[in-house]
């Protein structure tokens, strides 16, 4: 029988997913570390493109994915594989199940990994907490959906334990490195999602987003982030952080690529209280005109002054494209992203997993614990208040919306190495979420894209946000911002 976790989603009878499987699985690491992993990132021009049409046996995709990950070793990127003999019999079956190339599915033959907050039937989910794991009966409908689209599924990937960070750091099975610097932090909490796509060991992964997660470790590891509007992908299956707020997300190495997996996996699911009916997306980005791209009349770099350069030339590369640049107040969505981490919202999680953490708290990462006492000292008056304060601010920013069709930020303010980002692990997590933890709070869609390297070697990234249900306009711009690099 399937074992019951305190404010787990339940999934909806008979919902049947991917035959048991047996395992690989990364063993816990004591000093939550490890070493530096290999360099193994792929540029844009050597990645493969998602299509189910491009005529390649899915067996020889599946033998080169089991090379590349041999080959990068202990890089902490896996918490749980697929056995190799599995994923090799699952990819010689395709071809058998779709002979004729003109019906096969939009992601046939296409490798992907899944953020182990996510179920997959038959395999352990953990939330990078090796006491809290449990093996559900049923898989996520996303997962089933990407499957049945053709899909192969890999493995399970590393993360901030309980998608509680946004570094890469605060996991058992250890830290994962961005594969474009040597020592920098992936980014979290989809950590592990991030360099699977980046090194090129799968084609797209699914990650989670409830204040960043999957939009910090695609600019820190060069990928693309599509943070869906809140409520298009359904949460059935995903182990809450903040259940109201929480978004599964897709990691690709380009916005067509994300539009297209998006597109499968989005979708009403009623027996989910968080799903919501909103447009459907089209799996290819649409051409889009010249728009009126919003750009905070202040941003803030906290000293990065390379970081400041690189997204003056975003500004000045969307301007080339013909939008128009529309200066606005940026304090509103600040003081929404507050809400987050210094607002009632930290004590959502307590409601996940917090009878877990009080009844075994050395089980539980240091820096999560932390979070979760804060939590503890909120009371049911600051919930109303803090609710009452979104509303207000949700008000206050509406009317931005009349005046331009997305806003521009960059996608993180800098960066950090693994090092510096253990010294200071709360603050540094702030600074990250400085332009992503407001956008689930008012209601945003957004994709962060790669715009380049900075003056000092470390990634850029650029983040497009809109209300929800634009989702498949801002990936048009998103995709125009990207391509025209």
């Amino acid at each position: 029988m399937e074992r019951e976790r305190p404010g787990r989603a339940r999934l909806p009878a008979g919902r049947a997913g991917p035959a048991r499987i047996r395992l690989r699985q990364a063993e816990p690491r004591r000093d939550g570390r490890g070493p530096r992993t290999r360099q193994g990132a792929r540029g844009r021009g050597g990645a493969r493109r998602v299509s189910g049409q491009d005529g390649r046996d899915p067996r020889e995709t599946a033998e080169d994915v089991l090379k590349r990950i041999e080959a990068r070793g202990d890089d902490h990127v896996w918490i749980t594989l697929r056995p190799a003999d599995e994923l090799l019999d699952d990819a010689a079956r395709l071809p058998r199940r779709w002979p004729d190339p003109r019906t096969r599915p939009p992601l046939y033959g296409m490798p992907f990994a899944v953020k182990d907050n996510v179920d997959v039937a038959g395999m352990p989910t953990t939330a990078a907490c090796p006491a809290f794991a449990y093996v559900p009966e049923r898989g996520a409908p996303l997962v089933e959906r990407l499957v049945a689209a053709g899909a192969l599924f890999v493995g399970k990937t590393n993360l901030d334990q309980f998608a509680t960070g946004l570094s890469g750091t605060r996991s058992p099975y250890g830290a994962c490195e961005s594969p474009l610097v040597p020592g920098l932090i992936s980014g979290g909490s989809s950590s592990g999602s991030a360099v699977a796509v980046a090194a090129g060991l799968v084609d797209f992964a699914i990650g989670t987003d409830t204040a960043g997660s999957g939009r910090v470790p695609a600019a820190l590891t060069g990928t693309v982030g599509v943070k869906p509007s809140r409520g298009l992908v359904s949460t059935l299956g995903v182990v809450p952080a903040c259940a109201s707020l929480d978004c599964p997300s897709v990691f690709a190495r380009t916005v067509a690529d994300g539009a297209a997996v998006l597109a499968v996996i989005a979708g009403h699911e009623p027996a989910d209280p968080w799903s919501r009916v909103l447009p459907a997306p089209s799996p290819v980005p649409p051409v889009t005109g010249p728009a009126r791209i919003g750009v905070p009349a202040h941003l803030d770099f906290f000293g990065d002054r390379a970081a400041e350069a690189a997204f003056e030339q975003v500004r000045e590369r969307l301007a080339n494209q013909g939008h128009r640049l529309v200066p606005v107040g940026f304090e509103p969505f600040l003081a929404a992203g507050r809400l987050l981490y210094d607002g009632p919202w930290v004590a959502e999680r307590l409601a996940s997993f917090g009878r877990f953490a009080a009844l075994n708290p050395v089980q539980v990462h240091p820096v999560v614990r932390e979070i979760l006492l804060k939590g503890a000292g909120l009371s049911a008056v600051d919930a109303f208040e803090g609710l009452y304060r979104l509303r207000e601010l949700r008000a206050e920013v509406r009317p931005t919306w009349e005046r331009v069709d997305a806003l521009a930020v960059p996608t993180v303010p800098t960066t950090y190495t693994i090092s510096e980002m253990i010294e200071s692990p709360i603050e540094r997590n702030t600074v990250l979420g400085h332009y992503t933890t407001f956008a689930n709070l008012l209601d945003l869609a957004a994709v962060s894209v790669p715009a380049g390297m900075t003056a000092t070697g470390r990634p850029h990234g650029l983040t497009l946000l809109a209300p929800a249900g634009t989702d498949e306009r801002l990936a048009g711009l998103a995709a125009a911002f990207h391509e025209g690099l």
